[in-house]
């Protein structure tokens, strides 16, 4: 059948016009010429110069068996967690559409980083003794950590779910926190805890921790090394986590650990990982209810609020009170990590799309804030909370998550918490330059992180694992905005949440194809619009898009130059023919579908 669009543009809609998209897909043909915008040129040269300078990057701090050129500790400062986070984003940029070359990159760094921490071993650490990794996991570590070492393997499964090793092991690090592994009792389903801060394939800490657990055996540090916090040498090193030492029972940033069941849910539609996520996530809720709507950061082993800590349910550490001092300058270190528990609220958000786990963490944001001060003529908000009540009051809100909550809801009470966002601005309206601004700084970063990696003398026996990370040249950030309109999974193992995603069905793989660029430049509750163009003006390409980055969201009807196309499916193709592109309006019923890693041409998972 044919649509009319206006006298120099048509789109031919096809159902079950292509074999490998089955029964319900439909194709659209755009014909309309369209020169090459600015921001699309900048979004294809950036693809491709991420690609080479990952390339640089990746020759010059890894070997051919993808271990990490550094001196490999435990802990942390400079543990296993920063051997693999040196490639984070790349997972990103592979799915976005640069070359299988990432892909590749960032597997072998994976696979490898996995054998290089399991061949290296402690000596007085206790429990990494046999290696530093166990049945390929941290033996046992904070989420802080565990979280930021799973930021490349939890978006493994946006590029290649089929990965045989990759089903494997995420069924493996799901069942670490379900009880299906019996060395690994880190739940208590009675209580619905995890019953320690440090937690992992070798199960719960159940004592207080020591500054060696966090930091690692003693090292050399003067003249040899430059520690990531400024130690000086070990002794500082240590000192650093004199207090961390309250770590038994459970913290927010252990909901951290529900990324695991949900990779596991998303690969497999099995029940019981969703049914884990919201027993844990639930618990935690209501939790929160109960603390009179703040997210407490101490809970006992007998399940109550504040256990452990005489009753004081901003106790512990990484607690809403957990303020430290810093042994090199004698200053003081505010520390509370309770915004890592919104990661487990937008898990269970993403597999029901019930607002209520994201109201309550917007409802906790005002609550916080309604606390301000007018101090010296200014109006200032409390940020940490202790025995005095609340304190560190600073100019800013508290406002951790707030830019997702507004992602999320797209609620015009949460816009005005982020109304100053520059991406948010933009897709308001108020800065339609932002696309080739923002693209061409990112140019810049790129540039400077190039430099520096060039500039780098260190050797691989006087490099700490984190080192390399600051020269990470994988400059995503914007890409992922203008053309996803995705959050930032940061750096707590979270997912990607977007409203649109790209495959290549010519190739059969994520991305959006060759000479493609996309640009959104409106997002609300039910609406995305998008422009796309085929920068080539010899070949044609097709695009598969999808919505949400799991599929989660449905679209119902397209709107080409005010035609409307009714869709009813979680993806679309368009067919760009040489030299063309339009804008597209696509409409949505968000968090219509249960989430899959299935891509568009596959039947597996749920």
């Amino acid at each position: 059948m044919k649509l009319s669009i206006s006298l120099w543009t048509m789109c031919v809609l096809a159902v079950a016009a292509c074999h490998h998209l089955g029964a319900d897909a439909a194709t659209i043909s755009i014909t309309t010429p369209m020169a090459p915008p600015d921001w699309a040129l900048l979004e294809r040269e950036l693809l491709r110069a991420n690609t080479v300078a990952c390339q640089e990057y990746y020759d010059k701090y890894y070997d051919e068996r993808g271990y990490l050129l550094c001196v490999e500790r435990w802990g942390a400062n400079d543990g296993p967690d920063d051997a693999i986070e040196s490639v984070a984003d790349w997972p990103i940029l592979h799915m976005l559409g640069a070359p299988d070359s990432i892909l590749e990159m960032y597997k072998q760094a994976w696979e490898g980083h996995l054998r290089q921490y399991t061949e290296a071993k402690t000596v007085d650490v206790p429990f990494a003794r046999d290696g530093m990794y166990y049945k390929e996991f941290p033996t046992m570590m904070d989420w802080m950590h565990n979280g930021e070492g799973l930021r490349v393997f939890n978006l493994q499964g946006l590029s290649d779910p089929r990965d045989l090793a990759f089903g494997h092991r995420v069924r493996r690090y799901a069942g670490f926190y379900m009880n299906e592994d019996p060395q690994a009792p880190n739940y208590d389903p009675h209580y619905k805890i995890i019953r320690s801060m440090f937690n992992g394939s070798r199960g719960p800490l159940m004592r207080k921790a020591t500054g060696l657990d966090w930091v690692g055996d003693p090292i050399e540090v003067a003249g040899r090394f430059a520690a990531g916090h400024g130690e000086r040498n070990y002794g500082e090193m240590v000192a650093h986590f004199k207090d961390y030492n309250d770590i038994v029972g459970d913290h927010p940033q252990n909901m951290c650990a529900t990324s695991l069941a949900a990779n596991a849910y998303l690969l497999t539609g099995e029940p019981k990982y969703k049914q884990w996520l919201l027993e844990y996530v639930d618990a935690w809720y209501q939790r929160t209810i109960d603390n009179h709507g703040i997210i407490p950061t101490k809970i006992g082993l007998d399940g109550t609020i504040g256990g452990a800590t005489d009753g004081k349910w901003y106790g512990g550490a990484y607690g809403w009170g957990f303020s430290v001092e810093v042994p090199q300058s004698g200053e003081i270190a505010h520390r509370n990590r309770a915004q890592r528990g919104l990661i487990g609220f937008a898990n269970a958000y993403l597999l029901t799309g019930d607002r209520r786990y994201i109201d309550i963490w917007t409802r906790m944001i005002d609550h916080i804030n309604a606390n301000r001060k007018t101090i010296d003529g200014q109006v200032m908000y409390p940020h940490m909370y202790g025995d005095q009540g609340w304190y560190d009051y600073q100019p800013q809100k508290w406002n951790s998550g707030a830019l997702n909550c507004y992602f999320w809801t797209c609620d015009p009470k949460n816009l005005t918490r982020v109304a100053t966002d520059n991406w948010i601005r933009y897709l308001e309206g108020d800065d339609p330059d932002f696309p080739a601004r923002a693209l061409r700084s990112e140019f810049e970063n790129l540039r400077s992180k190039a430099r520096g990696m060039r500039e780098d003398t260190t050797t691989p026996d006087t490099r700490l694992a984190d080192d390399p990370m600051r020269f990470n040249p994988a400059t995503v950030s914007i890409l992922r905005q203008l053309m996803l309109a995705g959050l930032d999974p940061g750096r707590g193992g979270a997912l990607l949440h977007c409203r649109l995603r790209y495959f290549d069905p010519d190739r059969r793989r994520a991305g959006i194809p060759e000479d493609v660029a996309a640009l959104i430049d409106t997002m609300t509750d039910q609406q995305v619009a998008v422009t796309l163009v085929n920068v080539s003006q010899s070949s044609a390409r097709t695009v598969v898009v999808q919505t949400g980055a799991y599929g989660e969201h449905q679209c119902t009807t397209l709107l080409v130059d005010d035609q409307e196309i009714e869709i009813d499916h979680p993806w679309f193709t368009i067919h760009l023919e040489a030299g063309s592109g339009a804008r597209l309006v696509v409409n949505t019923e968000r968090y219509a579908n249960q989430p899959s890693f299935a891509f568009p041409w596959d039947s597996f998972g749920n």
